[in-house]
């Protein structure tokens, strides 16, 4: 058995081979729909909330996770004698953080001697999922806590995402999309291309369309990565056959050791809308 167990949360876009291959429990967050509390994941596929998101925009909300949803996965696992290192979307994205952090402290009176680190992931969707499938690779080699959170803070270093979206409709909901983005898009009729700067969404550029979105996105993976062997995930909201095309482009493109598609989590999907477009990519030092 490893030394140390994995935990993140849903927002992290791991597809569930990856959760299965490594052991990677993750905590879901909650999504409200009319008088019904789904959890995000478990019981509500990513394609069955964009339709709710579709049918009740005004009746679609989302909420955290508490420190009970917390303290009960890191109590199973002080059980097995491993210690715990947990990934959480970004701190100033969600209160996802402080919420472990008080379950840790939970945990930590109850089992004094199970280690627990969480760490702030800076990033959101599928960067944050490269962090967390880094740690769980690490872990999975027999790694001991600080070798893990070592490994994960060297990814974290280098992953970075970016997003095309096919409307802004959405991006006043929750805040997360800076509000300079969607005044750009309302003014000018043009779409803001995002990207996470030390934990924040911010927009990167604008474009007229998504395809030119997309090419940018393109663009700028060259110019980071070069010929150099990366890691990349292609993420989308409700838009699987685009996906699955800019996944081909991708492959011929780009020396990759690495490439999956995946969805964006309705909890970020809720604000950038549907329709949307994204790379996470990092190199290998």
């Amino acid at each position: 058995m490893q030394k140390v167990a994995i935990v993140t949360d849903s927002i992290a876009c791991l597809n569930k081979e990856h959760t299965a291959q490594y052991g990677i429990q993750v905590v879901p967050i909650k999504i409200l729909f009319e008088d019904r509390v789904y959890h995000n994941g478990v019981d509500l596929t990513p394609s069955e909330a964009y339709k709710l998101l579709a049918k009740a925009p005004d009746y679609f909300a989302t909420s955290p996770s508490s420190p009970s949803d917390y303290t009960s996965v890191f109590r199973e696992i002080a059980v097995t004698e491993r210690d715990i290192f947990c990934i959480t979307v970004s701190s100033k994205l969600s209160t996802t953080f402080n919420v472990a952090c008080l379950a840790k402290d939970i945990i930590k009176q109850e089992q004094p001697h199970t280690s627990i680190s969480v760490m702030d992931s800076k990033n959101a969707t599928a960067s944050q999922g490269f962090i967390a499938l880094a740690a769980a690779r690490a872990a999975t080699q027999g790694n001991t806590l600080d070798g893990v959170i070592k490994e994960a803070s060297a990814v974290r270093d280098r992953v970075q995402f970016l997003l095309a979206l096919e409307t802004i409709r959405h991006a006043y909901r929750t805040g997360r999309i800076p509000k300079i983005a969607t005044q750009m898009g309302s003014l000018l009729g043009v779409k803001p291309l995002l990207t996470i700067s030390d934990g924040v969404v911010r927009p990167v550029g604008v474009v007229r369309s998504k395809k030119r979105g997309v090419e940018r996105m393109i663009m700028n993976v060259r110019r980071k990565v070069g010929n150099n062997p990366v890691h990349v995930a292609v993420m989308h909201t409700d838009a699987p056959k685009e996906a699955k095309k800019l996944e081909q482009r991708i492959s011929d493109e780009f020396n990759c050791v690495e490439l999956f598609i995946t969805e964006v989590s309705p909890i970020i999907g809720y604000s950038v809308g549907p329709g949307a477009l994204g790379l996470a990519f990092y190199t290998d030092l």
